[in-house]
């Protein structure tokens, strides 16, 4: 899953004609140390290449801890405090802190190709139109060394969703009958520099984007064991929230909206270059409740992840201790949602006070 919010920002702030960008990160709001930002930074900043070879980026974009940016604004004589807390009004005017800052930055750039490798099942009577799976395939890589290991193998985020979307293509090839719609299984790469994968594809898709019936994005799966639960990152943005309900259901679970909605953790992951274009998306998984443990283990291990396991070489499959019980139940869950979706003759629609409700019927009517 990616951690950066500094490429959305970039992006934000460049078209506001701003020269720089420098996120200030929290624990707490964000979701995990500033031990992953320093991680995630350690090797090459990836981006794609645009038609005007990046210029519109900003200039600047970095980082800082909320401890560097208190004693920075004391030194400027300013109230950071006070200034977040207004900040976070829509009535929010910038104001001048009567600063200056000099940087200098030396960059070594190199062009080079990554890969998202595709899997297509053609439909029979509705092949023109499709659903689309997607997992990462990347992770870190080599990076800083954390209790000596300095492999960031990506076990949870995002090897074992991989193979889930894997084990759902089988799935589907073993039907006696073909869906209806095209599914189009989509690993996606680089992710973890800012979804960078399918934000290509999104921009450049193999079936049009109104043509897509929806999008079910597998992420960050952990090993815990089985869960009562279906948490949806993003619940009642669309339809598909209804598509979820029905298929736990027939597994015995229950659906619940996310317990941290403050990480914004629809908005941090490859179905959301999707989303943003309008196309439905899915982010879901057994997250709340373990069968046996409960509601109140299953945070705490969480919370531990985020804290200790989350971007660091600790993300790796221990086959002593993991339990792949509730991943299995969740593949099987994806499975299920995809196979009714490839086989309806309408589209599920963004639900009321969404704000991709617009974009998504600006497309289809322009379509027409």
């Amino acid at each position: 899953m990616n951690s950066v919010p500094s490429v959305v920002a970039a992006r934000s702030r460049a078209r506001q004609v701003a020269e720089g960008v420098i996120v200030i990160h929290e624990t707490a709001p964000a979701g995990y140390p500033w031990l992953v930002l320093r991680n995630g930074a350690a090797g090459a900043d990836l981006v794609l290449q645009s038609d005007d070879d990046n210029m519109s980026r900003c200039a600047l974009e970095g980082w800082l801890t909320l401890e560097a940016t208190h004693k920075l604004f004391e030194k400027i004589g300013a109230d950071f405090d006070a200034l977040a807390e207004t900040a976070t009004r829509r009535d929010f005017v910038p104001v001048p802190l009567h600063a200056a800052v000099s940087v200098s930055i030396k960059n070594k750039l190199r062009f080079d190709t990554s890969k998202n490798v595709l899997g297509l099942l053609r439909g029979t009577s509705r092949s023109d139109e499709c659903i689309v799976y997607t997992a990462h395939w990347d992770h870190l890589g080599i990076g800083p060394a954390v209790d000596g290991d300095s492999i960031y193998n990506g076990a949870a985020d995002n090897a074992l969703p991989v193979a889930c979307m894997l084990e759902t293509a089988r799935a589907f090839t073993k039907l006696r009958t073909r869906p209806a719609r095209s599914v189009l299984f989509v690993a996606v790469t680089a992710e973890e520099s800012g979804l960078l994968g399918s934000e290509y594809y999104a921009a450049n898709p193999v079936f049009p984007l109104v043509k897509t019936a929806a999008n079910l994005n597998y992420e960050l799966f952990v090993p815990f064991g089985r869960m009562k639960d279906v948490t949806i990152f993003g619940y009642g943005q669309s339809e598909l929230d209804d598509y979820v309900a029905d298929a736990a259901a027939e597994q015995g679970r229950y659906v619940i909206e996310e317990p941290f909605p403050e990480k914004g953790m629809y908005f941090r992951t490859d179905h959301f270059s999707f989303a943003k274009r309008g196309v439905p998306s899915l982010f879901i998984k057994g997250w709340t409740e373990h069968a046996q443990m409960g509601a109140d283990w299953t945070r705490e291990r969480v919370l531990d992840f985020w804290a200790n396991t989350y971007h660091t070489p600790h993300d790796e499959y221990d086959p002593q201790t993991a339990d792949l019980a509730g991943i299995a139940d969740d593949a099987k869950l994806f499975f299920r949602i995809g196979y009714r979706l490839s086989n309806e003759e309408t589209f599920p629609v963004w639900r009321d006070g969404s704000e991709f409700k617009e974009i998504r019927e600006e497309a289809m009517a322009n379509a027409e």
